[in-house]
């Protein structure tokens, strides 16, 4: 064979390698959500990157720790995630959707600022208010959901993490002066000891009924995509630190939902 085409052939194996031998789609993913049983390395193998790649563009340190509901990402991020911060403020009536009718005065409630990271994978600070006794343990778990690198969808100030979005059931919150839907029972939200987390991941099913009806996406919770929460996974952050999860209710299931009442 003349040396011209048999280089030409040489050259072109790469790319006939790729038609017949095509690598996954997945590879051209830009995140992975960890599901159980999956180690860093076999993510890395499944990715086709290095493990010591896959660690660096997360800020992990070997052995590379990873945990369900974690996102990972799988390609070189243009800078590093700042380190995480946070604190703790006092809350004055003019703060919050308060009255003199509402169960838990707003001494009694304390701002927690917290690190988080976005759906598309950016820095924010935001916020939730919690009752007095709850902002430390709160504090503790939104700084476990960061070191994870769990997703959250939007916390206030929405003005700031997401302007325009006028749709509060997505938010991640606290405090809310408010019934319980259809009663006039006071939710466990007006008395500062519930929070709820990416609501639209997370939603409450009761039969039929989701809510918000948006959730509807995230209603087999069997698969592991960005924002949802599971018992394995993103859930321990907060029952660790002394939360109930309304995932394990069994009247309903109020994925979102954490409260140090079980209520």
């Amino acid at each position: 064979m003349p040396r011209r085409p048999f280089a030409a052939v040489i050259a072109l194996l790469p790319a006939l390698a790729l038609l017949l031998f095509p690598r996954p789609a997945q590879a051209a993913n830009v995140w992975h959500v960890v599901a159980p049983g999956e180690t860093a390395s076999s993510i890395a193998r499944a990715f086709h990157v290095r493990l010591a790649d896959l660690g660096r563009w997360n800020q992990l340190v070997p052995p590379y720790p990873v945990h369900v509901d974690e996102t990972l990402r799988l390609t070189r991020p243009a800078s590093e995630l700042p380190a995480w911060r946070s604190h703790i403020e006092p809350v004055s009536a003019g703060m919050v959707n308060w009255d003199t009718r509402c169960p838990v005065a707003p001494a009694n409630l304390r701002k927690v600022w917290v690190s988080y990271i976005d759906l598309q994978g950016n820095y924010h600070d935001g916020s939730i208010i919690v009752r007095s006794d709850l902002a430390v343990p709160a504090q503790r778990a939104f700084f476990t959901l960061f070191r994870w690198r769990y997703r959250i969808m939007a916390m206030a100030p929405m003005s700031v993490n997401m302007p325009g979005q006028t749709d509060m059931s997505i938010v991640t919150a606290g405090y809310n002066c408010r019934p319980v839907a259809g009663t006039r029972v006071w939710s466990e939200h007006a008395y500062g000891t519930a929070i709820d987390i990416n609501p639209l991941q997370n939603p409450m099913l009761r039969g039929s009924l989701i809510d918000p009806a948006a959730g509807a996406l995230y209603r087999n919770r069997s698969r592991h995509l960005i924002g949802m929460i599971h018992p394995d996974g993103a859930a321990r952050a907060l029952t660790a630190n002394g939360f109930y999860w309304g995932g394990r209710w069994s009247s309903l299931k109020d994925y979102m939902h954490f409260s140090s009442t079980n209520r």
